[in-house]
């Protein structure tokens, strides 16, 4: 599917609720499948992901109901059983490292499996420490589809050079079902829902910086309330900031402090944007954000801030088009290990665009501020986050662009463009 995306013709206003939190729903629906009853997760997302997650624990014998249409009910008794088929992850990467470290405590075996895309991305980085913890896991080059021989696992301290959430929460989880306590450090503190998540719902879990520690722990079931996705939220920001005399507020937005980094970029840019009714829900910071359309300059972004902003870098790629001087992004090179090769694709599709944007082995350097021509067609990849921060490019683009494989963009936010038209409307 080709999307044409053409400049418009008036500024954003208004506001916006944002959808929910993917990163929260995948883990919501997991761990309430882990505990002995019934849980109940409001403003559950219904993005592809997050219902692959869902389909993945009702195979694995948990009942899911959904109340109304953002609320679901997860009834379970604690135990996984042996599911009949293999465990189909879709596109998504969480689903399949997150199940893989709950599944290698299992007394069963299983096999998760994915689309083409998700086939392609790397599993050995989950597959090493659950080796070491006594897990047996079989796969071709260390890619799905993975075979999980469930057994007794016994708990490590693991030191990772990478910051993962998504690694990070395999270990954790695995630990759940070990002999003895399970640590994982990281280089830099990755998002952390899965520790509060965790430990709101019973675990015996504490952090030291960049350092998690479980203890084999039993689960209780709570209702959990789900915030708006500050990833979903990055591309209203940067619309916002971008689009001329743009004055928007964003509902609902989750503010953890190991997800704001695009908060941080924005203001070392110089953009105007403020954080109103900052509150609490199931242990995670929430609040609205203002942004007005602003002058911005370019800036550094490296080292413990990438963990922090990894997913939203395709669109602060296209931020910095319209900001003066250079922005230089480095250490952030597990953006190749994405839908796409991320790095690859937002140098190759924003250079077609008109901008002045350089690939590095870890990043890129784009030098602003850029008038983006349009007038051409583009390529998704199969990534709905690029998919997403093109249609942003578009709107400041001189002429019409259109973006092939639009379509992907469903894996996380169907909504996308149709809350975007709603703010050109009022």
């Amino acid at each position: 599917m080709i999307k044409f995306v053409s400049p418009p013709q008036k500024a954003l206003k208004g506001f916006v609720t944002i959808p929910s939190d993917k990163s929260l729903s995948h883990r919501a629906v997991i761990f309430s499948s882990l505990a002995n009853g019934t849980s109940v997760i409001n403003n559950f997302s219904k993005g592809a992901d997050p219902l692959s997650s869902l389909a993945v624990c009702k195979a694995l014998g948990v009942r899911a109901e959904f109340k109304d249409e953002n609320s679901v009910e997860i009834i379970s008794s604690g135990i996984l059983k042996k599911p009949s088929v293999p465990l189909d992850c879709g596109n998504s990467g969480t689903t399949m490292r997150l199940m893989a470290g709950i599944l290698s405590g299992q007394n069963f075996e299983s096999v998760l499996t994915g689309d083409e895309s998700l086939s392609r991305r790397p599993m050995r980085r989950v597959i090493e420490p659950l080796s070491l913890m006594g897990a047996e896991i079989q796969a071709v080059d260390c890619h799905a589809p993975l075979e999980v021989f469930g057994r007794r696992l016994c708990g490590i301290d693991y030191v990772s050079k990478l910051a993962s959430a998504q690694v990070k929460s395999c270990v954790l989880l695995a630990g759940l079902f070990a002999n003895g306590h399970t640590s994982f450090t990281e280089p830099y503190l990755s998002r952390n829902h899965t520790e509060i998540m965790l430990k709101y719902m019973g675990a015996d879990i504490r952090t030291e910086g960049c350092t998690a520690i479980i203890k084999p722990s039993k689960l209780a079931p709570v209702e959990i309330d789900i915030c708006g996705d500050i990833s979903s939220a990055a591309f209203f920001i940067a619309a916002g900031l971008i689009v001329p005399d743009s004055d928007i507020i964003l509902k609902n937005v989750g503010l953890n402090p190991t997800r704001t980094g695009i908060i941080d970029v924005v203001k070392m840019m110089g953009g105007r944007l403020e954080i109103l009714d900052e509150t609490l829900k199931s242990g995670e910071p929430v609040g609205d954000i203002r942004v007005q359309y602003s002058d911005l300059k370019g800036c550094v972004i490296e080292k413990d801030l990438i963990p922090r902003l990894i997913d939203e870098l395709p669109v602060i790629a296209v931020l910095a088009t319209q900001a003066d001087g250079e922005t230089i992004v480095k250490n952030a090179e597990d953006l190749r290990n994405k839908e796409s090769d991320r790095i690859k694709a937002v140098v190759g599709e924003i250079t077609k665009l008109g901008a002045s944007i350089s690939e590095t082995p870890d990043g890129f350097v784009v030098h602003g501020k850029t008038s983006l021509s349009g007038g051409v067609q583009v390529e998704s990849f199969h990534d709905h986050r690029l998919a997403m921060s093109l249609y942003v490019a578009g709107l400041v683009c001189n002429k019409s662009i259109g973006i092939n494989g639009f379509e992907w963009v469903n894996i996380s936010f169907p909504e996308f463009e149709l809350l975007m038209n709603n703010l050109f409307e009022i």
